[in-house]
């Protein structure tokens, strides 16, 4: 826009007059006075609320000026230069740019700095011919500005794909407009190997044509590197891995065997001493019916003990009857025997007497006979009664020794039932240990399995990112 020493504007260029025309409704904000197909031949006092500063300034102006002004939500920057023809100032020309690109460019400037100083960039033309590479791109592959700028990007290829079909398809690709990202594998200076993590980006002009295509990318070689040592170190430990898995596996299926077997085992001999307990109870009552049997024999024989003893002293008690049975008898013979002296004296007159005398005689006779055996028979009687006495006491003392001995055991019967009774428990105890101890081997024997399975799994992502 043209402005002359009267501040008059005398010319706009049509890129003036359509930013004027877009911008209109923004002045208008500010200036309600404002019309865009106005201006020409009108002063510039139009732009400004306060004339007179705007002019005071632009009367001592000798050099370019540049400002940013903002109107509504728009910003322009504004350079004025003063005109001048012989030394004399003849007018100004104003320069109009929106603000909003101004600030978009450096916006996409910085962005790229900052890429650039992240990344690794490279641009080709769409046939491939090396343009331009950035610091980051030339020290990851070895090679000084010089040395690739108007190369083809073949340089960075092995032999083989570079005269691949794939490799020309690569290319029509891009020419074609579409964007390539992946990783892949190059060569640097003196055939060093590169691996690049990188985007291929088509860069298309106002016709919508390929023209030139920008590669970003990252250097990823030592993480590579790092992973085809860790597929080489899975490898080489892999066999040893599985190996160790398939022993633990077995390991454990073994040890869950044992405790299934050791299982039925206690299981078994937990039935076999609930059975003896039962067994053991049994004979405790029974020995307890013996002990109260034996205490009533010892009852018994100590009453028959009692009766033999009466046995006995009535028995010495009839010695003494006979004995006195046989004085008397002794008497009576002794008496008879007076008689029959003195029938005899007595002649005739003493006979029937004497015939008294010799009966009484006869029955002395056969009384003292009739002592004589029953005195024999009562020997025999205190005999039987002494021998009976002895064999009871030691049948007593036979009966005692045994109530001690049923007594002993029965309290070592009742002390056996009691602790095996304990032990009973303790083995139903031990069959439910032994049960969770089975159960728990059959989950290592699964988390054996499911770490094989891992193992496998991490292998194949091993193998998986070196790829």
């Amino acid at each position: 826009m043209l402005v002359g020493q009267d501040f008059t504007i005398l010319h706009m260029n049509p890129a003036a007059r359509a930013l004027m025309r877009e911008a209109e409704a923004d002045f208008r904000t500010e200036l309600p006075r404002f019309q865009a197909d106005a201006l020409i031949g009108s002063s510039i006092d139009v732009f400004q609320r306060d004339p007179a500063q705007q002019r005071a300034t632009l009367s001592t102006l000798e050099a370019p000026q540049v400002t940013t002004l903002r109107i509504g939500p728009r910003e322009l920057d504004l350079r004025v230069t003063p005109l001048r023809d012989n030394g004399r100032r003849i007018g100004f020309a104003f320069e109009w740019t929106d603000a909003g690109e101004r600030r978009r460019n450096l916006d996409h400037a910085a962005q790229l700095a900052a890429l650039g100083r992240s990344q690794a960039i490279i641009q080709f033309d769409p046939d491939g011919t090396i343009l331009d590479a950035n610091a980051n791109f030339l020290q990851a592959m070895g090679y000084r500005p010089e040395e690739v700028r108007g190369r083809h990007h073949a340089i960075f290829v092995e032999p083989s794909l570079r005269e691949s079909p794939d490799y020309q398809r690569f290319w029509d690709r891009l020419r074609a407009g579409e964007y390539q990202a992946a990783q892949f594998r190059r060569v640097g200076k003196g055939g060093r190997e590169v691996w690049i993590e990188g985007a291929y980006n088509p860069i298309l002009d106002t016709d919508g044509k390929v023209a030139k295509v920008v590669k970003t990318a990252t250097d990823i070689t030592p993480n590579v590197q790092l992973l085809g040592n860790l597929k080489q170190l899975i490898d080489r430990n892999f066999a040893e891995i599985d190996g160790a898995i398939a022993r633990s596996a077995g390991s454990a299926g073994a040890a869950a065997a044992a405790a299934d077997r050791t299982n039925a085992e206690v299981q078994s001999a937990a039935g076999g001493i609930e059975q003896l307990a039962a067994s053991i109870s049994e004979i405790a009552e029974s020995m307890a019916r013996s002990r109260a049997a034996t205490e009533r024999a010892s009852d018994e024989t100590k009453a028959l003990a009692r009766t033999t003893d009466s046995l006995t002293q009535a028995a010495q008690a009839m010695g003494g009857i006979v004995g006195l049975i046989r004085t008397i008898a002794s008497q009576i013979n002794l008496l008879a025997l007076n008689a029959t002296i003195e029938a005899a004296r007595a002649g005739e007159a003493g006979k029937g007497f004497a015939v008294v005398a010799s009966e009484v005689k006869n029955l002395a006779v056969q009384a003292a006979r009739a002592t004589e055996q029953i005195s024999a028979e009562i020997d025999g009687i205190q005999t039987t009664s002494t021998g009976v006495a002895g064999a009871l006491d030691a049948i007593r003392e036979a009966v005692a020794t045994v109530l001690d001995s049923v007594t002993l055991t029965a309290a070592a019967v009742e002390e056996q039932n009691a602790v095996t009774r304990s032990l009973a428990e303790t083995m139903r105890n031990a069959a439910g240990s032994v049960s969770t101890v089975s159960a728990s081997m059959g989950e290592i024997t699964a988390a054996v399995q499911e770490a094989g399975d891992a193992m496998g799994k991490t292998k194949q992502a091993a193998q998986v990112l070196v790829r």
